[in-house]
């Protein structure tokens, strides 16, 4: 396996950190990786572990605000710019690999993300896979919802904790500890990201039954962190022939990094081969 890394420079001029795990040869395939709010690319050693040797090119940046990218962190200014920074991301690996299948992967939040932008530009895609997609909100109450559109006009920029339940992550005290840890994690986001995920959320709901590419949802079933009734019900609407959703008994938000996540991986390594 080699590793490779460096900086992209995003649409507004911000240095985002992006990082590859390559096999020895020319891959069979490329899988970009869009992570979740607040952790970072680094976090999918499980993934990179299994796809690499098995011939895929594995690319992963570490999102706007968060890791070792710059911008404020947790911040947005708008939704589009996560769009055009995968978008960066993407064009990367397909220069350093041009010709080969292209995958798109995203959990939580990179999930969201990831369904968004190829509902949007789903040329050039051979698949998606979308970890606990944050496709419904987790017990936000309308009055923070209205506070949250309020400071995005006045303060859009202030940073607040999340509050996120680090021990609804993963099942595995281990990961959860290591999380905590990890000096590139953090608990931060703006109004504006609030704002504008819960935009994102209502329209890539809104254009479920537009979706036409291969897809694979994965989702824990006592995942407290995103509700599990988001995937199902964007699976149940989505026409796409070739869909596929895996629903882990007992798991919690992180497949990749719970107790399944030997389940969990061998289930994206062998839909992500069965479509080469």
């Amino acid at each position: 396996m080699r590793h490779t890394e460096g900086h992209l420079t995003s649409s507004d001029g911000l240095q985002l950190y992006y990082q590859g795990w390559l096999p020895a040869g020319e891959p069979r395939a490329v899988v970009c990786i869009v992570h979740g709010i607040g952790e970072h690319s680094g976090r999918y050693a499980s993934l990179v572990e299994a796809l690499v040797p098995a011939g895929f090119a594995v690319y992963g940046m570490d999102n706007r605000g968060h890791g070792r990218s710059e911008g404020v962190r947790g911040g947005l200014p708008a939704w589009d710019a996560l769009h055009a920074d995968v978008r960066r991301l993407l064009e990367r690996a397909q220069a350093q690999h041009p010709g080969r299948p292209l995958f798109l992967m995203g959990h939580s939040l990179g999930g969201l993300i990831v369904l968004g932008y190829a509902l949007r530009y789903p040329e050039g895609l051979r698949g998606v896979v979308a970890s606990a997609p944050a496709l419904q909100s987790k017990g936000i109450s309308p009055l923070l919802m209205v506070l949250a559109r309020l400071l995005a006009r006045l303060a859009p920029n202030l940073t607040m904790n999340t509050g996120l339940d680090a021990e609804g992550i993963s099942r595995d005290p281990a990961v959860v500890q290591a999380y905590r840890r990890d000096p590139l994690v953090h608990s931060l986001a703006t109004p504006r990201m609030a704002t504008e995920s819960e935009q994102e959320m209502a329209w890539v709901n809104a254009r479920a039954a537009e979706w036409r590419l291969p897809l694979l949802l994965l989702h824990g079933d006592a995942d407290r962190l995103v509700p599990i009734e988001g995937t199902r019900a964007f699976f149940a609407s989505a026409p796409a022939a070739d869909k596929t959703l895996r629903v882990y008994p007992g798991g919690y938000h992180e497949s990749h990094n719970d107790l399944h996540r030997q389940q969990a991986v061998s289930d994206i390594l062998a839909w992500l081969e069965a479509r080469l």
